[in-house]
């Protein structure tokens, strides 16, 4: 019998960074010291306090049966305490937060709930892959907002076509950004809902990094502008903010009936996640955030490495000031796969091509600060023995 995959699985973008990893392992099995920056995966456990909680409540039979199918609401309380006290938002709870298997899940559901075939998506170029995951999903069309240098990896509205906006139905915004490594300022967020407003879009920031920025500066919640619940939602993760990437919990908060449309999705494909699971990350939430406070620092510590040792080899670019990534800029004469496989070649180090991340990431390659200090240091003295940079 003949296989045929449905229209939808054919829709799907191909998985850019597979290729990365098959190149990353095909170096490692062959027996070199590969320093990997091309990863998003943190490289720290989670805080022994929540992995403890998680132990104690798996051993509670109430967990053993199927959870409440929205989420424990002992989780949604932790969601909302946890916004009010970082950034003084009150959330409803019960109404405007959604408990979701990771944020990622979430951003492809937000798609499926809102866009019919060839309605349009706006998506940040460049930006996270799985955009354009939930846009193929549904059928959506994608219209690209580049993020350059010269208007700060900010989308310009002024240069998108009246007809896109038209058929535009959501849009993503994501800061602190990935890949660029910068924060928006409440005065982007402001122009946002305006723009939203007139043209009737919903807005989905995707907040993965919320709690990663240095320098002493506190990155801007969309929730906190003002109008921001009338016109979208803020996507939550607790991967970064405590090393829970596995434990795969998220949230999406904001706007009522677009928080219920996520829950009616939602009771179609799970029963939602392990009630043990919940109990730990509402403890993460309200309990002592010190291990947070110590995780920024050790990035800070980290990129500050990192940007030292490329400032002294001659590879100038713009420190980050958010999530745990760096921007950097390709020397002239190389693509962004070029100097990403030369990197692997002869230096051992991987990076992430920006081209992955979308036509406009071209020039760029994305390097993670979820390596030590003395390996980030390692693969900057490997690169300057390739002689690109002149101090």
């Amino acid at each position: 019998m003949r296989i045929q995959p449905s229209a939808m699985v054919d829709r799907l973008p191909t998985q850019f960074f597979a290729t990365l990893v098959a190149k990353t392992n095909k170096a490692i099995a062959a027996g070199h010291d590969i320093i990997n920056l091309g990863q998003g995966n943190p490289d720290l456990p989670t805080p022994q306090h929540i992995v403890e909680e998680l132990s104690e409540q798996a051993k509670r039979p109430v967990h053993h049966k199927y959870p409440p199918f929205s989420g424990r609401l002992e989780l949604k309380q932790a969601v909302a305490h946890w916004y009010k006290e970082e950034f003084g938002v009150e959330l409803d709870a019960e109404e405007e937060v959604a408990i979701l298997f990771g944020s990622k899940t979430g951003l492809v559901e937000i798609c499926q709930v809102l866009l019919n075939p060839g309605d349009v998506a706006l998506v940040p170029d460049p930006g996270y892959p799985d955009y354009w995951s939930g846009v193929a999903v549904a059928d959506g069309r994608m219209v690209m907002m580049p993020l350059k240098a010269e208007n700060a990896f900010l989308p310009d509205y002024g240069q998108l076509k009246p007809e896109d906006l038209e058929k535009a139905k959501l849009m993503f915004l994501n800061y602190p950004n990935n890949p660029t490594a910068v924060n928006a300022p409440v005065e982007f967020f402001e122009e946002t809902i305006r723009f939203a407003r007139k043209h009737e879009i919903v807005v989905c920031h995707d907040f993965a990094y919320g709690a990663i920025s240095f320098d002493g500066k506190k990155p801007v919640s969309f929730m906190q502008v003002p109008g921001a619940k009338e016109v979208g939602v803020e996507f939550y993760t607790l991967s970064k903010t405590y090393n829970m990437a596995g434990w795969r919990v998220g949230a999406m908060v904001g706007n009522k009936e677009l928080v219920r449309l996520v829950n009616l999705i939602e009771d179609h494909y799970f029963v939602s996640l392990f009630g043990a699971v919940q109990m730990a990350a509402a403890k993460a939430m309200t309990g002592s955030q010190q291990c947070v406070h110590d995780l920024v620092s050790v990035y800070q510590s980290r990129r500050d490495v990192l940007f030292a040792e490329l400032h002294r080899i001659g590879w100038q670019a713009k420190p980050s000031e958010g999530s745990f990534f760096s921007w950097l800029p390709v020397p002239e004469g190389f693509t962004s796969v070029e100097f990403s496989d030369l990197l692997l070649e002869k230096a051992h180090v991987v990076v992430a091509p920006g081209v992955g991340f979308g036509p406009t990431g071209e020039g760029y390659v994305r390097a993670a600060l979820l390596s030590s200090e003395e390996r980030l240091a390692e693969a900057v003295r490997r690169i300057e023995k390739l002689g690109l940079f002149a101090r």
